[in-house]
Formats: structure tokens, sequence, C-alpha cells
């Protein structure tokens, strides 16, 4: 199914369990300033399970009264200490807040099921303990969390009705098609789990089989790795979320390299509850992180809230709100939409005109950055992954450029592409990137994706359609926007084989193109 990665994920872990250990005893700084108002408690989940959880209660509590509860489940790899600056904040607002480190992860017990059922039944164990034990309303429950913990939140609240509000962030809805898009491993992503796992958490044999195949690229193991990313994804449980009609806000980054946007605006779309879609620069769990310090942070701020309106009837606004809300990766201020399909309602099509030849297996210059790093430089000063397009190698990319735009372009959305390809061998992988391309050549990354095909007959032409991972980034008048296709870059795991090459064409009947989405102006 192509080539193993043991290398790459060795020394991943090594950089992420370093990062991730020095993040986290930093991140307990606000646990000083919430300690004295915080109980630590021991809840048994599901099959017996010891859960280390912390209850953070409105100040003059005396049973007398009923208060909203919040219950966090903590982020992959970091432990109950996490929330404890919001935990206080939601408290002082009148909110019981419980906050639980998930099974497998730091001091509680079982292994790590990656959102798998026991986590699910864990939730609803954490529920039950709290209406059992503070001063909690039964008729008003809420979920939140960053990432796993959003993950968790969105899953519990398609399984327990009494979950009336959630507050997703970072998180996914579709697991396979996060770190498995496009039939292609994300690598340093799974790596950085992974990493996280190994050094925080003791996986379950199902999970460390599952990281392995993956990185093995065991074809023969493929559906079976779908049927259990899926039994973890929310994506497959809309109906009944929607049936439960918990109110759902989703949060997210541009540039997330572990839970990509597009999954998030696709599962936005199928939900009929009310509804709020989130999107800001940034890489995954970066938009929300100085909120974990107790920092003033948007994505909380409007997190408090959601709440505020869906759990104690707050009449603040936020349900008459346009309710899609995005930031451009390039331009300060909120941009506000109907609904996910208005953010790029206009489209342009980009030709790929001609017939081009590449050889696969060697990096043309192009690729996606380094994960995490290369999508938090971009958010904090506008600078994501850069390649000089006029000395990309030919030979190893092929590349297409527009005209020069006499305005401004407002990229909102998600750019598609559709080639058709001719392969010399019945496997491989393919990276598309589109570039804002200025007056020297230099190119700064706009999105990319990954593509892999399996089983095609060599020489024998097809089509390829491929969603570009969505985006908002405003390309300046004078530039260009350039399409750049090679086969090889370190986020992913390519399977061309040796002395692979790929030829692109554009059929008169059926012509190649990248459709580009356009704010109205």
């Amino acid at each position: 199914m192509g080539h193993g990665r043991a290398a790459l994920r060795t020394s991943a872990v090594g950089i992420v369990s370093a990062a991730l250990i020095a993040g986290t005893f930093t991140g307990l700084a606000p646990a000083a300033q919430a300690a004295g108002s915080v109980r630590f408690v021991d809840i048994t989940g599901d099959g017996g399970t010891v859960l280390k959880a912390n209850v953070v209660t409105p100040a003059g509590a005396d049973g007398s009264h009923a208060y909203p509860l919040i219950v966090l489940p903590t982020s992959w790899g970091l432990p109950q200490a996490e929330y404890l600056a919001q935990a206080q904040k939601l408290a002082d607002s009148g909110y019981v807040v419980l906050t639980y480190n998930v099974r497998g992860f730091w001091q509680s017990g079982g292994q790590i099921e990656v959102a798998g059922p026991p986590d699910i039944a864990d939730a609803s164990k954490v529920i039950d303990w709290a209406l059992a034990n503070t001063p909690s309303d039964p008729k008003h429950v809420g979920m939140a969390g960053v990432s796993y913990g959003a993950g968790i939140s969105l899953l519990a609240a398609a399984h327990d009705k009494r979950i009336k509000a959630v507050a997703a962030l970072s998180g996914w809805a579709d697991l396979i098609a996060s770190i498995y898009s496009g039939r292609t491993q994300h690598v340093q992503a799974a790596a950085l789990l992974d990493g996280a796992a190994v050094v925080t958490g003791h996986e379950s044999p199902e999970v460390r089989q599952i990281f392995d195949d993956f990185y093995a690229s065991n074809l023969s193991k493929e559906q079976e790795m779908i049927d259990w990313g899926k039994k973890r994804s929310v994506a497959t449980y809309v109906d009944q979320l929607n049936d439960n009609g918990a109110a759902v806000m989703m949060a997210n980054a541009w540039g997330d390299t572990i839970f990509p946007a597009n999954q998030y605006a696709d599962f936005y779309e199928k939900l009929t509850v009310p509804k709020r879609l989130e999107m800001r620069p940034g890489d995954h769990a970066t938009a929300e992180l100085t909120g974990l310090f107790g920092l003033p942070n948007d994505v909380w701020t409007d997190t408090g809230r959601w709440f505020d309106h869906y759990l104690k009837g707050a009449d603040n606004g936020i349900d008459r709100e346009q309710p899609v809300q995005l930031k451009s990766r390039t331009s300060g201020g909120y941009e506000g939409y109907p609904d996910w399909k208005s953010i790029g309602a206009a489209r342009k099509k980009l030709a790929l005109a001609g017939s081009t030849t590449i050889h696969a297996n060697v990096d043309s210059g192009a690729d996606g950055g380094i994960v995490f790093l290369s999508s938090i430089l971009d958010q904090v000063a506008q600078l994501p992954p850069v390649a000089s397009i006029p000395l990309l190698p030919r030979r190893w990319a092929a590349v297409w450029q527009s005209e020069k735009y006499t305005t401004a372009q407002q990229v909102r959305g998600t750019a598609k592409l559709h080639t058709t390809l001719t392969p010399t061998e019945e496997s491989g992988t393919l990276v598309a990137y589109l570039y804002d391309v200025g007056p020297l050549g230099f190119g700064k990354l706009v999105t990319n994706a990954p593509y892999t095909w399996y089983d095609r007959t060599p020489g024998r032409p097809f089509d390829v359609d491929l969603d570009l991972f969505s985006t908002a980034y405003d390309v300046p008048a004078g530039h260009r926007l350039a399409l750049v296709v090679d086969t090889v870059d370190p986020l992913y795991i390519e399977h061309n084989p040796s002395g692979a090459q790929l030829t692109f064409s554009s059929p008169a009947d059926d012509p190649s193109y990248v459709s580009v989405p356009l704010r109205e102006q």
C-alpha cells in the first residue's frame, strides 16, 4: 500500500512529547488562581473505571438552588487542570462545572479508546454523578471541550438526551475525513496524537493496532480502519443528534492540521438543531489557547454566551446573529453569513490547460509546512509556507497560473480541483496546492490537499475530483493564483511506486480546472 514511516513517527513522537510536556505543565498556571474553590473527586465511569475529576461550584452555593451544569472532558493528552481558568469563570457566572480526565490519560483508569463506546458511556456516568452530588439542574446540562473533549461532547450529545447545549472547539465530526482524507494518511498529525498518547496515557491494544496499520499502509485493514473511525465520528449519528435537539456551537481554525475545517463545515450543514459555526486563523486548538490561561479570548467568550442563552435562557442576541462567523487569515474583523454555502457564493475557474507530465517520489519544494508550526506562524505573523513558483522544478511539479488580478480576490470556502490523470502505475499519490503569487514569484500557501488512488490501469486516464481544505484568504490586487501539483509532502504518506509518472490533461469535452470560491463583492 506504500511506504512506512517508522523513522518519521519516532522522531515526531520525541518532538511532540517534549512540547506536550512543556505545554502541559505551563498550562497548569491557572490552577493556582482557582485552587481555593476546586473540589477534586473520583468518579466511577463505565465498567468501574475511575475517572479523576474536579468540580467548581458558584460562590455561596448551599444546595437550596440548582444551577445549570457544564461538563468538560479533557483534551487528548492534557490533565484535568486544563480548564480550571474557564471553569472558574463559568462558575462565577452561575454554573456548576465538572472537568474530568478522560479514560486512559494521566491518573484516570482504563485505556485510551479514542472516543469509543466506553468514552461515551463515561460522559453519561459523569453527568449522573454530577446530578447526584452537586447542586446541578437536570434540565439544563451542557458539554464543551477542546479537541478530544469536543469530539466526545458531540458524540455524547448524540447519545444522551439530557445534554441541551454543546460547544465543540477544534474537534472533529468525521475522524476518517480528518486524518485519512483523500485516502491519504496524514502522518504528522497521527504521529502527534500517537506521541502524546504514549507519553501521557495507556493505549488500548485496538488503538495500538490501528496506529500500526495506519503507519504501515496496510490496505487489507483499510475498511476495518474506516469502520473503526465511523464508530467514533458524530457524523455517523447526525440523525440522533438532530432528534435529541441539543444546540450545537462548533469552532475551528482554518489551518487545523489534525481536524481540517472541511469536515466540520460538511457536518454543520447537516445539522437541523440551533447551530453556530466559527472559523478563525490558526492551527489545532491555537485559537482557544489563551482562554485556557484565563486571558480574553473570543472563542471562550462566545462559548459562555452560547451556554447563557441555551442553558439559562439569557436574551443575549447570539441566536439572532448570523450563525456562520469567520475571520480571514489576512484581514481583521469578523464576517457573518446565514449558512456555509453563502461564504463562497461566487466562483471563478482557473483553467488547467494543456498536457503536463511529472515524475514522482521527489519533493518539488511545494509543501504544506510542518504540523502546528506553520499554521501558528501564519496565525501570528501571516507567514504561511512559501515557495518560489518560477523555480519549482517542472520535472516534479505541475504548475498553472492565473493572469494578474486587477482587484483583490477574497477566497472563502472550499476550492475544488477537477482534472484528468493518466498514471504509469496502478497506485499513487498527488498533493495539490493553491498559492497566492506576488510580483516576484513567491507564492504564499492558500490551501492544499492530498489524493491517493489504487488499482488503476496504468496508461488509462481517469477523473480526479478533489476538495482542497477550506480557508479564508485575501489575494491582493496585482497578484496571481497558482495551482501546483506534486507527489511528496512531509505531512502525508505517499504511495508512488519507484519511477512512476503522472500526466495531467484537459480534454476538450471535459476540461480541467480549479474552482475557487469567492466572497460576493
